[in-house]
């Protein structure tokens, strides 16, 4: 049997997004979003209200963003609940943030994986901001590549955002292969 729960949305679990980027004077900030992900494979888009980084990725056109591991749950939970318009939030976490090579946007060097984007749309929903930005560099600590060369999910064990029962979780193990599972009812 199945039960109407309404309008609530159950598309889950979400990607925890450390989404980085200075002020007006070059004060780094960082804030956890989780609704976000990639609208292309070479783009992500991300939807945040109004936050110090919406106002600072406006100024900037730029932004990165670092999936959190679980390595670092605090600080990725720290940049959820603290606002950037009362607390230096880079200072307060105690993580290394370094400038970006390729965007006007800070790296955090403790996340394992940054992607680095430029702004290429700024869109108005309901009074929050959807930012589509181009990936333009992605940095990766060697220790989560597999041999393949590729992001090993295993040895990176990135965060998920479970919004339903709000807490964070770990991506599990691999239950078959995408493009071959199929393959059984062909």
């Amino acid at each position: 049997m199945k039960k109407n729960l309404g309008s609530a949305g159950e598309l889950f679990p979400q990607s925890v997004f450390i989404v980085a980027s200075y002020d007006e004077d070059g004060t780094p900030n960082a804030m956890n979003v989780a609704w976000g992900g990639e609208c292309l494979r070479h783009s992500i888009c991300i939807n945040i209200g109004d936050h110090q980084t919406t106002d600072n990725i406006i100024a900037r056109g730029a932004f990165t963003v670092a999936p959190s591991d679980a390595e670092h749950v605090v600080e990725a939970d720290y940049f959820g609940i603290a606002t950037g318009r009362k607390v230096n939030k880079a200072e307060a976490s105690g993580l290394t943030f370094r400038p970006s090579e390729f965007v006007d946007a800070p790296v955090i060097e403790e996340f394992p994986l940054t992607m680095e984007c430029k702004v290429t749309e700024v869109q108005d929903v309901n009074g929050s901001k959807r930012f589509v930005g181009e990936i333009v560099n992605t940095v990766v600590d060697e220790a989560i590549l597999g041999e393949d060369g590729k992001v090993d999910v295993d040895a990176f064990k990135p965060l998920v955002y479970d919004s339903t029962h709000t807490c964070y979780r770990v991506v599990g193990p691999v239950v078959a292969g995408a493009w071959d599972a199929g393959k059984a009812l062909m």
